[in-house]
């Protein structure tokens, strides 16, 4: 029988970490001991048709399991915080109203941090005039513009960003709506109880994870998956190609990389990216740590959901 709380409050249970920890595993396992939903916050998940190399695991979800967040909008159609906020409070509404517990699950830290704390610069609407004047402009040229009008979120960009010119137009265009004195208004309903589970392993171990997780979607046959994108009109250029898992492949499908070498590359970002999901969640004190190397780590991390949400 699956554990009922003893209250009705707005309760979710967060379980976050780098990729290839097996987030998805534990939640399912803990959806039947708590009579729980699963909500995905994954930033590429939500792409229809991008299956294998964003880790869905759609044949390894039960019917009897429900899993929110896949297949949202099209291949081609653009995706945005604001989007995933909307869409995140409609779902945990329902699933508090039908007295179940939300289980927010995945590695995009930015979405776990707009469902549980919000983030006033998600509803700062588009500038498409503004789009349109620096669509042009290299990424040199538009991480200056940012420093002049905004120089403390500047420095606060980290390599990546710098050189991603989508990140640098969206900053531009926050800086330029904050000088207009004008704030966005939209409310949104915060959990009442929170409890975050973070899910890592040993550098070492949680790279050969990750090393056999490539793999395994080579098998299961990624490169099909991203050759059938193509052939159904998806771009490079296309928001959804620009995942990780997708965009490291064009140099092969372009001729200009070997398979090994398009893998080769492909591993090694999605080891960079467990460090950088690492660095962002590291930050955030809230999170009990679990060790997936602990051969009873689920059984720990059962007993503390139990007290949480069991408890007051």
């Amino acid at each position: 029988m699956p554990v009922l709380p003893a209250k009705k409050i707005k309760s979710l249970l967060v379980i976050c970490g780098p990729t290839a920890t097996g987030k998805t595993s534990l939640a399912l396992k803990l959806v039947r001991k708590f009579n729980g939903e699963i909500i995905s916050a994954d930033s590429r998940q939500i792409y229809k048709g991008f299956d294998i190399g964003t880790g869905k695991d759609l044949p390894q979800i039960p019917k009897s399991a429900k899993v929110w967040g896949y297949d949202l909008v099209g291949s081609k159609e653009e995706f945005s915080v604001s989007k995933y906020i909307a869409f995140a409070q409609k779902v945990l509404a329902g699933i508090w109203l039908k007295g179940k517990l939300p289980i927010l699950v995945g590695g995009t830290g930015l979405y776990i941090k707009a469902v549980v704390d919000g983030i006033p610069t998600a509803f700062i609407p588009k500038n498409f005039e503004l789009r349109e004047n620096l669509k042009d402009k290299s990424t040199d040229e538009l991480f200056e513009s940012l420093a002049q009008l905004d120089s403390v979120r500047a420095a606060s960009m980290n390599a990546s960003d710098k050189k991603n010119p989508r990140r640098l137009v969206r900053a531009i265009e926050i800086a330029q709506w904050r000088l207009s004195g004008v704030e966005p208004k939209r409310k949104v309903v915060k959990p009442d109880s929170v409890l975050f589970i973070g899910l890592n392993a040993p550098r070492e171990k949680l790279f050969k994870v990750i090393r056999e997780r490539v793999e395994k979607r080579l098998r299961e046959g990624l490169v099909g998956e991203v050759k059938n994108l193509l052939k159904s009109g998806v771009s490079w250029e296309d928001q959804a190609m620009t995942s990780l898992g997708y965009r490291q492949w064009r140099g092969y499908f372009e001729g200009k990389e070997t398979l090994p070498e398009a893998t080769k590359n492909w591993l090694r970002e999605e080891q960079k990216y467990a460090k950088r999901q690492m660095a962002w969640f590291k930050r955030d004190k809230r999170i009990t740590w679990f060790d997936i190397t602990d051969k009873a780590f689920d059984e720990k991390v059962e007993k503390l959901v139990k007290r949480w949400y069991n408890i007051r």
